[in-house]
């Protein structure tokens, strides 16, 4: 099995920095694309960020030039640094990835989430 593992979130001022991490652990043989998804109360959740093994990112407007995604592939881990933050911001914040098993299986794994709240 594979876990994937959010933390960094919080609560912070409109203006602000946050920085996140998601770590995946267990029978991982290789991960391919990381992303970071968003849910706001009352919302569907959406595309935040993702990022290739080899480094290549995508961003979803809203979030471009404020946010930078990254990853430590030693580490199977990925970040999600935020800046200029506004309230509209607000969600939790899950991490997924394209994971391939020990056992040779490809699944998407998605992590428990983390909140973030933005205040005005």
């Amino acid at each position: 099995q594979v876990q994937l593992v959010e933390s960094g979130g919080g609560l912070v001022q409109a203006g602000g920095s946050l920085r996140l991490s998601c770590t995946a652990s267990g029978s991982i043989f290789s991960i391919d694309d990381m992303d970071w998804h968003r849910q706001a109360p009352g919302k569907q959740r959406e595309f935040v960020a993702t990022i290739t093994r080899g480094g290549s990112t995508n961003y979803a407007a809203s979030v471009k030039g404020r946010f930078t995604i990254s990853r430590d592939n030693a580490k199977n881990t990925v970040y999600l640094q935020m800046n200029s933050l506004k309230p509209e911001d607000t969600a939790v914040y899950y991490c997924a990835a394209v994971v391939t098993t020990t056992s040779r299986s490809m699944t998407d794994y998605w992590g428990q989430g983390t909140q973030v709240t933005v205040s005005s």
